[in-house]
C-alpha cells in the first residue's frame, strides 16, 4: 500500500526569465560597485595633488556659471517635455492645462533622481510620470509623453555625437580616424535602435508594452487614490498616437529643437571649467569632448550617473587633445558640481511633492 504522507517538495528551478528578473533588479547596484571601482581606479593610478590643483584653478566663479549652465539646460529640456503635451487631452483640475512650470519642476525632479540615486538612468522617467499625475495628467498621457521625451533626448544626442565624429575625423592622427571611425559605427547602431523605438511606439503592435506600462502605472499611481482607474484614462496607444498625430508637427519640432539646443549647451560647461583653468580650447575640441563623453556615459546607462565612466571617458577623448588624466579627471569631477548643487533641492521637492499628495489622500480620522 502506498504511503499517503507526502513526501518532501522540491524547490522548483529558476527558469531563465526569473534569473534575468533578478539581474535586472540587481543591475543598479552591481553597476554602482562597478563604477565606484572604476572611478577610485583613476584616482589613485593618477596624480591626486595634479588633480586637486586643477579642481582648484576652477573657482567659486567657475563652478557657479557650471550649475548656471546646467540649470537652463534642465529648463530646456523641461520645456521640451511640456510641448509634448501641448494642446493634448491631458488638463489639470478643473480643465485647465497643466502649466509648463510644472515640467520644468518636475524635469529638475528627474534629473536629481538619475544623477543622484542608486538607480539605472530612467529611474527619474519613472518617478516624473508619478508626479505629472498629482497635476490631473492621465497616467496613460504622462507615460506616452516619457516615451516620445526620451526617444527625441536619444535621437538629438545621436545626432549630437554624429557631429562630434564628423568634427573628430577632421583632427590629424591615426588615433582620432579610428576612434571617429568606431563612433560611426556605434552611431549607426543606435540609429537603427531608435528607428525601432519609434517603430514599436507608431507602427509596431504594443500590447505588451502597454500591458506592461499600465501594469507600471497602477503601481506608481498607488491603489489610494479613489479615481485611480479613472485617470488612466485611454490606452497608452491612444495616447502615443496623440502625441505623434501628423498635425502636431509643431510642438514635436520645438521639442527637438529644444533637446538639440540642451546638448549643444553641455559644451559650454566644458569651455568654462578649461577657461577657468587657463586651458584655451577651441568650439572644435570642447563639441568632441562634450559630444563624445556623453555618449560613451549614455553608453553605460546601468552605471548611475556613470560612476567612474564619465571620468574614464574624458580621461581617453581628453588624450586626444593633449589634455593629461589630472585635468580630464578634474573636468569630469567640476561637471559633477551641478549633479549635487540641483539635485539634491529636486529629492527634497520631490518628497514634498509625495508628502502633499499622501495628506490629500489620506483618510479622515
Amino acid at each position: 500500500m502506498a504511503d499517503p504522507r507526502p513526501g518532501p517538495k522540491l524547490a522548483p528551478k529558476p527558469g531563465p526569465s526569473r534569473l534575468l528578473r533578478g539581474l535586472a533588479r540587481r543591475l543598479p547596484l552591481l553597476g554602482t560597485l562597478a563604477g565606484l571601482a572604476l572611478g577610485t581606479w583613476l584616482v589613485v593610478t593618477n596624480d591626486l595633488t595634479a588633480i586637486g590643483d586643477a579642481f582648484g584653478r576652477i573657482g567659486a566663479i567657475g563652478l557657479i556659471g557650471l550649475v548656471l549652465v546646467r540649470a537652463l539646460i534642465v529648463l530646456v529640456c523641461g520645456l521640451a517635455w511640456a510641448r509634448l503635451l501641448a494642446g493634448l487631452a491631458p488638463a489639470g483640475p478643473g480643465g485647465k492645462p497643466v502649466e509648463t512650470g510644472a515640467f520644468v519642476i518636475l524635469r529638475f525632479v528627474r534629473e536629481g533622481v538619475n544623477v543622484l540615486l542608486p538607480v539605472a538612468s530612467v529611474g527619474g522617467e519613472v518617478v516624473g510620470g508619478r508626479l505629472l499625475t498629482f497635476w490631473g495628467v492621465a497616467g496613460s498621457f504622462a507615460a506616452a509623453s516619457l516615451l516620445a521625451d526620451m526617444l527625441i533626448q536619444v535621437a538629438t544626442q545621436v545626432a549630437f555625437t554624429v557631429l562630434g565624429a564628423g568634427l573628430l575625423w577632421r583632427l590629424p592622427g591615426e588615433a582620432a580616424a579610428t576612434l571617429a571611425r568606431w563612433t560611426v559605427e556605434v552611431a549607426a547602431v543606435a540609429v537603427a535602435a531608435v528607428a525601432a523605438f519609434f517603430a514599436l511606439q507608431r507602427l509596431g503592435s504594443t500590447r505588451g508594452l502597454e500591458r506592461r506600462l499600465s501594469g507600471l502605472l497602477r503601481r506608481v499611481i498607488g491603489p489610494s487614490e479613489p479615481d485611480a482607474a479613472a485617470r488612466t484614462g485611454p490606452s497608452v496607444r491612444d495616447a502615443l498616437d496623440a502625441v505623434w498625430g501628423r498635425d502636431r508637427r509643431g510642438p514635436l519640432a520645438q521639442a527637438t529643437l529644444l533637446h538639440a539646443a540642451g546638448w549643444l549647451l553641455g559644451a559650454a560647461e566644458i569651455w568654462i571649467v578649461l577657461a577657468c583653468m587657463g586651458i584655451e580650447a577651441s568650439l572644435t575640441e570642447v563639441l568632441v569632448l562634450e559630444s563624445l563623453s556623453q555618449a560613451i556615459k549614455s553608453a553605460a546607462f546601468p552605471v548611475p550617473s556613470g560612476l567612474g565612466v564619465q571620468e574614464g571617458g574624458f580621461v581617453f577623448v581628453g588624450a586626444l587633445f593633449g589634455l593629461d588624466a589630472g585635468i580630464a579627471i578634474a573636468l569630469s569631477l567640476a561637471k559633477r558640481v551641478p549633479d549635487v548643487v540641483l539635485g539634491l533641492p529636486s529629492l527634497l521637492v520631490w518628497q514634498t511633492l509625495e508628502a502633499r499628495r499622501a495628506q490629500v489622500l489620506a483618510p479622515p480620522g
